[in-house]
């Protein structure tokens, strides 16, 4: 994966007021969750902006209150391309993270919130992939329509693991055919979807259905 640098800064109050206040001021609020479980109750040093959340068994995670800029994040989000996040908090720590989630407003589209997640070369995580078709397919040359499905794969591994896209081979795809997930594999990477989904297809087409019935005719 590419990487991508981005500044945020601590957030010390948290709500829906504090919330309001942020994006009234042309900031995007962020999280940063961490990923290495802590116990509980938690006997170390926070530091601003930082709280635990309880998560199971005694266990907890470090999350800490973020803001960033409309300015800085627009390249990250607004690109086909995946990214690791070199995430440097102000005056407090530099990060490796990933995009967990985005929040956009239902009408116009603006980013209301960001989720990062923080990884580890040791822990294995979990993310999207996009897919890059190659090759000319058989079915297409027979008249079909070449149609990609699923246009992100979701994946897991560690991050430093991770392809920056995953190539489908569709050479051999012939018309009226299917490529799904469980007909994929790739080195060092699990694929998460459902084994039965669809990645890519070739469809029949009018000039295809014409083809098959003067053939059929003939």
């Amino acid at each position: 994966m590419n990487t991508f640098q981005l500044e945020a800064a601590v957030r010390d109050a948290a709500g829906k007021k504090a919330t309001k206040a942020v994006r009234k001021a042309g900031l995007i609020p962020a999280i940063l969750y961490g990923q290495a479980p802590v116990e509980l109750p938690y006997k170390g040093t926070l530091n601003p902006g930082e709280k635990i959340v309880d998560i199971e068994n005694g266990k907890g995670i470090v999350v800490t209150n973020l803001v960033v800029t409309n300015e800085n994040v627009r390249n990250l989000i607004y690109t086909p391309q995946i990214y690791l996040v070199e995430l440097a908090v102000k005056g407090s720590k530099t990060v490796k993270a990933i995009l967990k989630d985005i929040q956009f407003h239902p009408v116009t589209d603006a980013i209301l919130h960001i989720d990062f997640l923080e990884v580890f070369e040791d822990k294995p995580i979990t993310m999207a992939v996009p897919v890059i078709l190659e090759g000319h397919a058989e079915g297409v040359k027979a008249g079909g329509k070449l149609n990609l499905e699923i246009r992100k794969l979701r994946v897991r591994a560690f991050y430093n693991q991770i392809p920056e896209n995953l190539t489908v081979n569709v050479e051999k795809l012939g018309l009226g055919k299917v490529i799904k997930v469980g007909d994929l594999s790739y080195p060092d990477i699990e694929l998460v979807n459902a084994k039965n989904a669809v990645v890519c297809a070739v469809k029949l087409t009018r000039a295809a259905r014409g083809m098959e019935s003067a053939a059929a005719t003939s």
